[in-house]
């Protein structure tokens, strides 16, 4: 598994009610996309939910980077940068990945939360946490997915997990999740990822 983001931050006068449109016409690209697991189309509203921005968020779960390439380099990615200008892509490999005890229900609500790994921590206690979490976050009411991943380029951690509800049982940015593709999430690897 291979995690994706990319953020849009937008004026604090714009109108997110353009994204959600967009979003409405044209989030059903990806519903069949190769080598996608999951892209949850991620909006957050500055004053909504604690927000201090609004931010076009996507986050994605990849299968393939022959997935992940072919949407940069050849697919949507150009119409997003056509539209709002070319936003850095964050990308980390992934640590785990876990199905929630909510798995059958729809997406409403995602939570992403990004940490540093200190320095002269332990790896491999770093990543056991980031597991041990994951499986924790996916078995809270409510929960639809929980994963990690790490930068290891800026030596970060990302804790990703969608619910059913505006009430999560997870510290970080909250997001709403305006639609998912989740051509690939049965393919996606359960558990931990070395």
């Amino acid at each position: 598994m291979h995690a994706m983001q990319y953020e849009v931050t937008l004026p604090a006068d714009y109108d997110t009610g353009i994204v959600r449109a967009r979003v409405a016409r044209v989030g059903h690209l990806l519903d069949d996309w190769a080598g996608l697991g999951v892209k949850a189309y991620l909006l957050r509203e500055r004053g909504v939910h604690g927000s201090p921005v609004s931010q076009y968020a996507p986050l994605y779960l990849w299968n393939s980077t022959e997935g992940m390439n072919a949407f940069l380099w050849g697919g949507p990615f150009q119409g997003l940068s056509d539209d709002f200008g070319r936003p850095a892509v964050r990308q980390w490999t992934g640590l785990v990945y876990e199905e929630g005890v909510a798995a059958g229900s729809p997406a409403l609500f995602a939570v992403r939360h990004r940490a540093p790994v200190a320095d002269g921590a332990v790896y491999a206690e770093v990543a056991a946490e980031a597991v041990e979490k994951a499986g924790r976050l996916a078995r809270q009411d409510g929960a639809v997915l929980a994963a990690a991943a790490v930068d290891t380029s800026r030596w970060e951690t990302v804790h990703f997990s969608l619910w059913e509800h505006g009430t999560p049982k997870a510290d970080g940015d909250l997001f709403q999740v305006l639609h998912l593709s989740a051509p690939g999430r049965s393919a996606l690897p359960g558990g931990r990822h070395w």
